[in-house]
């Protein structure tokens, strides 16, 4: 797997919307997003359409493939940054330029509904892409420290490291009140002891399987999976994604499964029941709890890329990224 220059300051990174809108961010939340990461050393600029906004808040299929080869186009541009999740950007994987794509590789990052965009690119395209925070995820204060340091050596380091758990994470409607915020200590859990070396492929589960039966699948074979969903599951839901995803991918060395939301209702006895049920995780290292996924803050991590995870030590190391 290829793996895109690394970013450095005074490199421009382009701000595109391929699921939903600019739009329903507020001017002041835009404002302290570019200015962290102008505060980098970044240039930041905007795709022609981030701001069009439609009845679904997001924009037509043609809007949005155009923003997306324009900054893989534009060689002026070294990073890409997706507004925010949503629910559609599968809708564009058919109409991507991937030789283009494959011609220009950037760092190309966000999470949630943006795992079908950049898995579909690092399996049609061979380079790593990032699953971490959106542009507008750098609007967030409190707990931004930790956020932005795991993107930094994702992104912006080549030199292997061990990732290490936030000291404290949250739940809570950050972005409607910076202020008040509830956190709780931060513990990474193992679920089956073990060590593992493999490619990392996942994301979001329930958009990660939108891909399933598609030319725009990788092979999960042999890899370790990282998966989190938001607070729109529940138990059931979270173990049927679970099971059909386990399915496609045969053989898999480790699995990685993000924080879940409080409103999911996926308790720790839930989460141990639903993953006792298939006796491929009783062979190999699960760690859960992790700080990924839908609650603050999160880590970057690279689909494609290549990690160590070891129980023993609760630790995650980011070899080839």
């Amino acid at each position: 797997m290829n793996t895109p220059e690394k970013l450095k300051k005074g490199d421009e990174i382009r701000i595109i919307a391929p699921s939903r809108s600019m739009q329903i961010l507020s001017k002041e939340g835009i404002q302290l997003a570019k200015k962290h990461l102008e505060e980098l050393g970044f240039y930041v600029t905007f795709g022609q359409y981030v701001e069009t906004c439609d009845m679904q808040k997001s924009s037509s299929i043609q809007e949005r493939i155009a923003d997306i080869h324009d900054a893989f186009a534009d060689k002026n541009v070294k990073g890409i940054l997706t507004v925010i999740g949503g629910f559609n950007s599968n809708e564009l994987l058919p109409y991507l330029d991937y030789e283009l794509i494959q011609e220009n590789p950037k760092i190309f990052c966000g999470f949630s509904d943006i795992t079908a965009l950049a898995t579909a690119i690092t399996a049609k395209c061979h380079f790593i892409t990032y699953s971490g925070p959106h542009f507008s995820s750098f609007q967030m204060i409190q707990g931004q420290a930790y956020q932005t340091e795991s993107f930094k050596k994702c992104v912006m380091s080549s030199e292997t490291y061990t990732l290490q758990p936030s000291e404290k994470w949250s739940d809570d409607l950050w972005f409607l009140d910076q202020e008040n915020r509830n956190f709780e200590p931060t513990i990474w859990k193992v679920y089956t002891e073990g060590e593992a070396t493999g490619t990392l492929f996942g994301g979001n589960l329930c958009t990660l399987n939108l891909l399933q039966g598609t030319a725009y699948m990788p092979n999960l074979q042999d890899c370790i999976l990282f998966i989190e969903d938001d607070e729109l599951t529940i138990p059931e839901l979270f173990a049927r994604d679970l099971t059909s995803l386990l399915q496609v991918s045969g053989a898999i060395k480790g699995l990685l499964i993000g924080r879940f939301q409080k409103e999911s209702s996926i308790s720790e006895e839930q989460l141990h029941f639903i993953l006792d049920k298939h006796p491929q995780l009783k062979n190999i290292p699960v760690l859960y709890d992790i700080d990924f996924g839908h609650t603050q803050p999160i880590m970057t991590l690279p689909i494609g890329g290549t990690i160590t995870m070891n129980t023993q030590n609760r630790n995650v190391t980011l070899l080839e990224f």
